[in-house]
């Protein structure tokens, strides 16, 4: 029976730590309830924060038992996120934003990244150096995540146009098989994201257009829920927006901690030293000019109004709305 019991311990801490089970339980601070949160896609170290604050007992602390679920692309986890399919969202704005114009239910409660990570990434060998050097070239790129969105507006903001370059369409581990093996020249993703992992595979240096850093930055991956959501349980929402501020906070000041800490959460999950370099260019991302000295998740009015601007004068959405639209400040990050 002893070494039945030693067995199953693992196991049984494995499901807390991952939100496993169902209904309500009782935390260290009262009642703990389950709350799931899908990512905008499988984990990579952009997504250490959540797995840190659980292992750190940081939502437990809030009532909060986390299962933290993988998604298959912001624009799919926005629209779960709106039909009450998951409880919160974790999404690019820029994809929020076209699903709210579509009638879409959900509201961000707050943008970590508020620097976009968006770029094309090659490898340096290409002397792809500005936007003008990718006509004529291969483009990766995975239907339904935020890039697929934006890519046209950064092409339009340098001057381009989608026919000056052919459009692959791969899902997200082809995109980075098809630059390794040169059957594209270049891919769309996160600078946080792709790189990093396509150089550990290749040992050769991998390069970026930023898109921030050619005139289309705006906001990128935030918390997000329904307006349903809202209505029913804005305790919970507050809850869930402070316990992840405070993790955030957490795992900024320890990243190696954090990074260790989404250990086994996915069979995707790149290396550690990967995992690692994820999350120290995410650390880059996480203010604006307004927001340097505040808290992750803080945001303002106005840095809203460029994003939505941004978007509207580059297509993204067709009309630019006031923030409350897409955001709801009256549970957002304070700080």
């Amino acid at each position: 029976m002893k070494k039945l019991l030693a067995g199953l311990l693992p196991a049984m801490l494995l499901v807390a730590a991952c939100g496993g089970g169902g209904g309500t339980t009782s935390g260290t601070g009262g009642e703990t309830k389950e709350v799931t949160l899908t990512l905008n896609w499988y984990p990579y170290g952009e997504h250490a924060p959540f797995y840190y604050g659980v292992k750190q007992g940081i939502y437990e602390k809030h009532g909060i038992k986390l299962k933290i679920q993988a998604g298959q692309g912001s624009g799919k986890t926005v629209t779960a996120t709106g039909a009450g399919q998951t409880d919160f969202g974790w999404a690019d704005t820029s994809a929020l934003a076209t699903a709210v114009e579509q009638g879409v239910p959900a509201k961000s409660i707050g943008v970590f990244l508020q620097t976009t990570p968006a770029s094309v990434q090659f490898f340096t060998d290409k002397n792809i150096k500005k936007p003008e050097d990718l006509k004529g070239k291969s483009v990766a790129t995975t239907a339904g995540d935020a890039l697929t969105k934006t890519f046209p507006a950064f092409l339009k903001q340098n001057g381009m146009q989608e026919s000056d370059v052919s459009i692959q369409n791969i899902d997200p581990a082809g995109k980075m098989a098809a630059v390794i093996s040169n059957r594209t020249d270049v891919l769309l993703g996160f600078a946080s994201d792709q790189g990093p992992t396509i150089k550990e595979k290749s040992g050769k240096d991998v390069s970026y257009l930023r898109f921030s850093e050619f005139g289309l930055n705006y906001f990128s991956n935030g918390l997000l829920t329904s307006k349903s959501m809202l209505q029913k349980d804005p305790e919970l929402v507050k809850k869930m927006v402070t316990a992840t501020q405070e993790a955030w906070a957490a795992a900024e000041k320890a990243p190696e901690a954090a990074a260790e800490s989404m250990k086994g959460a996915a069979e995707q999950l790149p290396s550690p030293t990967v995992v690692l370099e994820q999350f120290r260019t995410t650390l880059t991302l996480l203010h604006t000019e307004a927001t340097k000295d505040k808290a992750p998740g803080v945001n303002t009015a106005e840095d809203w109004k460029k994003t939505i601007d941004t978007f509207q004068k580059t297509g993204i959405i067709k009309e630019a709305s006031d923030p409350s639209a897409y955001w709801e400040e009256s549970v957002a990050p304070k700080g």
